[in-house]
């Protein structure tokens, strides 16, 4: 990894203990400290602003578009996860292929002249399947994870050790009290472990904040600028500032405003800050059954600068790259001088960085979320929009303010097209794409793979290797039960640990459930033999939490009201299959699956990913989104009344020429005649020439 002229600089980064590789190119560095005032890199401090792209959530043929458009965006620094559980499918067996190629993405960050950062965990959270954790590990005797336990430790060394030397961890401060002693022991084990390998780089650890010393703690949130490193010679890093939010099915779609973003990034620098770092830059795609949650959507697009079609989204990227050429004015200001805090009026302050020499930068903040004021200032008069932040690197002149979005804007609309059925297909001559269809019976049929009394967990039989288990059980019912003479349906009570459920009754859907509890539904039942069958669905396993790997899922009790007996569920399924032509142009492509119900999708064998146009609440939306104030994940909702996720990224590498076949596995039925290819168009609406 540090061939070439390339030297690695791993400082130990995410949340709490991930390690950061920053990969310095063209020529190596050699010596990497710090000091209370920034990372120093060859014996210079460096001002950083990072961009967070997770290499798995897109796909290669992407890599040098993304990597392109975040330097062009002003980003110095590409910052991503490893993922433990993409990388080590079982015990011993690696991977570095496909979507998984970190040695292609960091040559490409390499060939563009810039700084790289691997978070290597190698738990990670990130709303990642398991945390980024192998699902196979749990079921290693005597393993927990996260804490002072030998198996878990083991493997996780290993994992480090055979990558990328060591590393340790993410946002472990939030839980290590839950695991007691067990996790202050693990803490210092995994300092201990990093530290002792003598790298010669610091270690850093984000959200831990009993990190011990000399590893640098560092902050993750909406806002960083009163944050203060557990101690005063360590530099003021943030890791993740999070310009919007991941998306949960049926919920509404966040978004935060780019003046909001600029207003906290400026404060940031403002207070002595030096290491930046957006979560996420570019989102991208959960594809196949990488999201955890459970429930996170398929799209990871997090309202970020890039969208995850791979496209700058705008303003917020235009706004963005005018506030980092901002802040590189002021570099050399910023970290070579101490600042002067100056009171200008209520609310109302500026922070002075300067030099007998006549270096003079200075940023101004009105920190009233409600009015406008204008100020003096060293003989000066400055107008503030209400919580905004003026950048003036000679002290005298204001380039940038957070709240003066000038950058262009535009609209993006998906372009919708039907299928077209391939030439290579058996029915070319037709207009419309015939579908193969496949049924599947509901229940079980064939021989069980097993018998009990009772019900099992779901993940402890599947391992995670689909989302899907069946149980059913049958029963007979008398000629004469009141019920099939007085009309009222016997109701069928099931309890479940979730995900979710889709309840049949002689192979006809009776009922879906979403989540845990307990759900009733009436069911139809007929005289004599009667067949109860469940399917029981995980939607991406749990990704945080502490103990996280011990939550389950599947049926817990079912019964049936109205009979003397108690018993099963059941779900039917149908397969889709069509060969379809790649729709035309070269704009990012997604499947539109709007009318259809929930299910997996795959073009070519590449596994697009779950879908599930599932509707978001119709209220606690905002027309326009007010940026003042502090900012929330769920103060500027979107999309009420809406699918959560309509349309699903399919990445153009993925098509051939012709004779693409698409397959949907599609559990509750839909109208496969309605999907339709979308292509991503970006129109400018408010366009500005450089």
């Amino acid at each position: 990894m540090a061939s070439n002229g390339c030297t690695m600089l791993m400082f130990l980064c995410c949340c709490f203990f991930a390690r950061l590789y920053v990969l310095q190119v063209a020529e190596g560095a050699n010596n990497v400290t710090y000091d209370s005032r920034s990372l120093i890199i060859d014996g210079e401090r460096k001002l950083l602003i990072s961009a967070s792209i997770h290499y798995p959530r897109s796909v290669p043929a992407m890599w040098p578009g993304l990597v392109k458009t975040a330097k062009e965006g002003g980003i110095d620094v590409i910052e991503t996860y490893v993922f433990w559980n993409g990388h080590e499918p079982s015990p011993g067996n690696y991977y570095f292929g496909g979507r998984y190629d970190l040695p292609k993405f960091v040559k490409i960050v390499q060939d563009a002249g810039m700084l790289l950062i691997l978070r290597i965990g190698p738990f990670v959270a990130a709303e990642w399947n398991y945390g980024g954790v192998p699902v196979w590990l749990h079921y290693v005797k005597g393993t927990v994870f996260r804490t002072d336990n030998e198996p878990f430790k083991y493997y996780m060394q290993r994992f480090v050790s055979y990558n990328f030397l060591f590393q340790v961890e993410n946002e472990y401060g939030f839980y290590e009290a839950a695991y007691g002693e067990g996790g202050k022991a693990y803490t210092q084990w995994a300092a201990k472990m990093a530290l002792s390998q003598n790298i010669g780089v610091p270690w850093i650890m984000c959200q831990q904040w009993d990190a011990p010393y000399p590893v640098i703690n560092t902050c993750n949130s909406f806002y960083c600028d009163d944050f203060k490193p557990a101690y005063p010679t360590m530099p003021k890093i943030w890791t993740e500032n999070w310009p919007g939010w991941f998306k949960a099915f049926g919920g509404r779609s966040p978004h935060r405003p780019p003046e909001d973003i600029a207003y906290a990034v400026a404060r940031f620098f403002q207070k002595g800050g030096s290491v930046q770092n957006y979560y996420m830059y570019h989102g991208g795609t959960n594809f196949g059954r990488t999201s955890g949650g459970p429930f996170i959507t398929t799209s990871y697009d997090y309202d970020a600068p890039i969208d995850e079609y791979g496209l700058p989204r705008f303003p917020k990227w235009g706004h963005l790259k005018e506030l980092h050429r901002a802040i590189k004015l002021c570099e050399h200001a910023l970290l070579n001088n101490e600042p002067t805090l100056v009171n200008l009026g209520p609310q109302l302050e500026a922070d002075v960085y300067e030099d007998e020499s006549g270096t003079c930068a200075a940023f101004i903040a009105n920190l009233d979320d409600k009015n406008d004021k204008t100020v003096e200032f060293r003989g000066g008069s400055y107008t503030l929009p209400a919580w905004s932040v003026s950048i003036l690197p000679d002290c005298k002149t204001v380039v940038f303010n957070t709240a003066k979005v000038g950058s262009q804007t535009s609209t993006v609309e998906m372009v919708s097209e039907r299928l077209q059925s391939s030439m290579t297909s058996p029915n070319k001559d037709m207009k419309a794409v015939s579908w193969e269809i496949y049924v599947e019976k509901a229940g079980i049929w064939g021989k069980p793979d097993f018998t009990r009394n009772g019900f099992v967990d779901h993940i402890n039989t599947t391992k995670d290797t689909t989302d899907y288990l069946w149980q059913t059980t049958r029963l007979f019912v008398d000629e004469n039960e009141e019920f099939l003479t007085e009309g009222n349906n016997p109701m069928l009570l099931i309890e479940s640990k979730g995900h979710a459920l889709h309840a049949f009754v002689n192979g006809i859907l009776q009922a879906s459930a979403i989540g845990s509890g307990n759900f009733t539904s009436p069911v139809s039942l007929k005289p004599g033999e009667n067949e109860i069958a469940i399917l029981s669905m995980t939607v991406g396993l749990s990704s945080a939490g502490p103990f996280y790997e011990w939550n389950g899922a599947g049926l817990t009790s079912v019964k049936l009201q109205g009979l003397k007996n108690t018993l099963d569920l059941s779900n039917a399924t149908w397969n889709y299959k069509a060969v379809v032509d790649a729709p035309p142009g070269d704009e990012p492509v997604a499947l539109d699956m709007l009318h259809m119900g929930k299910g997996l999708a795959w073009l070519n064998g590449e596994q697009i990913g779950r879908y599930w146009p599932l509707t978001a609440p119709t209220d606690n939306c905002v027309e326009t989104c007010d940026y003042r104030g502090k900012f929330s994940y769920d103060k500027c909702d979107k999309g009420c009344g809406e699918p959560t996720q309509r349309w699903y990224h399919v990445p153009r590498s993925w098509f051939k020429p012709e004779g693409n076949v698409l397959v949907l596995f599609e559990e509750k039925g839909g109208d496969p005649s309605q999907i339709m290819f979308s292509r991503r168009k970006v129109f400018c609406a408010h366009c500005i020439d450089h």
